[in-house]
């Protein structure tokens, strides 16, 4: 296990990563907030789906899902129609528009990092990309499930994050 100067460090580095969610959010067109791109970015990824299991990917309420789907909705970018199965229930699914939409969101951002990491190996590019995906995995889907502790016990100092230091 790593020692509490480890943790402290990646706390640090926690936070100063919301300086790279920025700069990427700079990028995306006025028009297409953060939310409205993961909407679009994950129907890209599983196809059509329901709002309630969109709710679930993106790991937010519902009511926030339903403003980032009417959001995408109002400009085109995916059209809502009934579930056959329940017509309670609507399906999402991508509209050309959205696909479009996406593809712009996609090369904006690939071309970005592409700039940024233009430095980086591609094996230290591989290596990034799976240490951040075992971090992901080893939170599960950061919401709390029954049956599971919420947090470890540790002594209460502050709730912010330290700032980094140089």
């Amino acid at each position: 296990m790593a020692e509490r100067a480890q943790y402290e460090e990646l706390l640090r580095q926690f936070s100063a990563f919301g300086a790279v969610k920025r700069e990427l959010g700079r990028i995306l067109p006025s028009d297409c907030p953060s939310g409205s791109a993961a909407v679009l970015t994950l129907l890209g990824r599983h196809g059509d789906m329901r709002m309630s299991k969109l709710a679930e990917l993106l790991a937010v309420d519902m009511s926030v899902t339903s403003r980032h789907v009417a959001h995408v909705a109002d400009r085109g970018w995916i059209e809502r129609s009934p579930d056959p199965a329940d017509k309670r229930s609507r399906i999402l699914r991508l509209t050309p528009a959205g696909r479009a939409q996406l593809d712009e969101l996609s090369l904006r951002t690939t071309q970005l990092l592409a700039q940024r990491l233009s430095d980086w190996s591609d094996e230290e590019v591989a290596q990034l990309t799976g240490l951040m995906a075992r971090l992901r995995a080893s939170f599960g889907d950061c919401r709390s499930a029954p049956g599971r502790s919420a947090a470890p016990s540790v002594p209460e100092q502050s709730t912010r994050t330290p700032a980094i230091t140089t």
